[in-house]
């Protein structure tokens, strides 16, 4: 049977599955939480025993649940299971909407040492009551606790008791427990015994108590926002066990939220309507021209192509000047100057092939210092070259001072041509 823990006035609903093979009943109400235990030493019966005595609390067993005829729990439900070696909790808190439907959730049992598995059914029926939901409810971030750890009966009577001796209420209890990690919080550090935190939500019949008021004064905001904590009177009676987040807690009073009314659509039955015999299309497939296709992907981007090569082609060939043309665009004095800079520069190269200059040593005989034979030059005598030799012998000094007068006479005839051509 469902046992329903009663602790000064707070109602939680907690079943643990028997051992029976029969489908399992429990009867939550809505908007209570719903806490359901999945024993592992219950499922180890069904197993075979363990090899060694005293180690049948070893056996790795892991849970699967899900909705009959469906691959997953319903969105109300969730599941946590931290370890292979503890055993898994479902929770939730069922609403308004699911009353009067039974839900037919399959628990299938893995255990690891002897891949044998084990199933069973929980028919949950969900019951409505008149003092649910209660119009004021607050929910509570507690930092130092995982959701499993705040699932355990004893630590959740705990805390709603401190809730009760802040709030003063006749009628409290949890409606749903959320992990921070569900909320979109992050995965804590494996350091410092960090938790993951836990959203908390009550639900009571009388308003909120001043204390849980504070939280909403202008400077306990202010710290807020500036990330620090707020001072709150009552924080001590949970400081002993529970760290609350105080800048996280959310006050509602559902007796003045406005409800939002939304037009569904009819999802219909499911069925499509009858609208004749399916007539598939025919197997001989109608001939298609292609010729216009053609036309927009081949012909038309030739033609163009092929008219702009000829205004291109026109525009480089057919309309050149030529040389003729210049020379009648160009005035005479123009055509003279230019022809004489020519002439002048040709008359210059051709005086400069005449120059004497001296042969370089390496062009002229010497003598082999043992035998004192005459050896060859290394170059024939038909070498010819205008450079400057490296080294000059005595013979030559004659040669060498007609090259300075002769360089002078070429630069003096070049700087006659430059005046002539610039009187013209």
């Amino acid at each position: 049977m469902a046992s329903v823990g009663v602790f000064a006035g707070l109602i939680v609903v907690f079943s643990i599955l028997c051992k029976s093979h029969a489908d399992r009943n429990v009867y939550p109400s809505a908007g209570v939480l719903f806490v359901h235990v999945l024993e592992r030493e219950y499922f180890k019966g069904e197993f075979p025993p363990y090899p060694k005595a005293g180690d049948s609390s070893n056996d790795p067993i892991t849970f699967n649940t899900n909705l009959k005829g469906y691959p997953d729990r319903p969105g109300w439900l969730r599941y946590i299971q931290r370890t292979s070696h503890s055993d898994g909790v479902l929770y939730g808190s069922p609403t308004a909407e699911h009353v009067g439907k039974p839900t037919i959730i399959e628990i299938t049992a893995y255990n690891k040492r002897t891949f044998e598995t084990a199933r069973h059914n929980l028919v949950i029926n969900i019951m409505s009551t008149e003092e649910f939901p209660l119009p004021y409810q607050a929910e509570f971030f507690i930092k130092n606790m995982n959701v499993e750890e705040m699932l355990a009966s004893e630590v959740l009577g705990d805390f709603l008791g401190a809730v009760k001796n802040v709030w003063q209420p006749e009628r409290l209890n949890a409606i749903n427990i959320t992990s921070a990690l569900d909320r979109g919080g992050r995965v804590p550090l494996p350091i410092n015994d960090l938790k993951e935190g836990v959203y908390v939500m009550v639900g009571a019949d009388v308003q909120f108590s001043s204390c849980l008021r504070e939280v909403e004064t202008p400077q306990n905001q202010l710290r807020c926002s500036q990330e620090m904590e707020p001072v709150i009177s009552c924080d001590k009676k949970f400081r002993a066990q529970f760290h609350i987040d105080w800048c996280k807690i959310s006050l509602v009073d559902i007796t003045k939220v406005v409800p939002v009314h939304s037009n569904r659509p009819d999802l219909g039955t499911g069925v499509l309507p009858d609208i004749g015999e399916y007539n598939p299309p025919s197997e001989s497939l109608k001939s298609r021209d292609y010729f216009a296709d053609f036309l927009i992907t081949l012909a038309v981007p030739s033609a163009i192509a092929l008219v702009l090569f000829i205004i291109l082609g026109y525009s480089m060939c057919c309309r050149r000047e030529g040389v003729e043309k210049r020379n009648m665009q160009t005035p005479d004095i123009q055509l003279v100057h230019h022809s004489s800079i020519q002439k002048s520069t040709k008359e210059i190269r051709s005086m400069s092939k005449n120059r004497e200059i001296s042969w370089p040593l390496s062009t002229l005989p010497v003598f082999h210092p043992v035998s004192g034979e005459v050896v060859p030059p290394i170059h024939p005598d038909s070498y010819e070259t205008t450079s400057m030799p490296l080294m000059q012998t005595q013979p030559n000094l004659q040669s060498q001072i007609q090259i300075p007068q002769q360089q002078s006479s070429v630069e003096m005839l070049i700087a006659v041509l430059v005046l002539q051509s610039l009187s013209l």
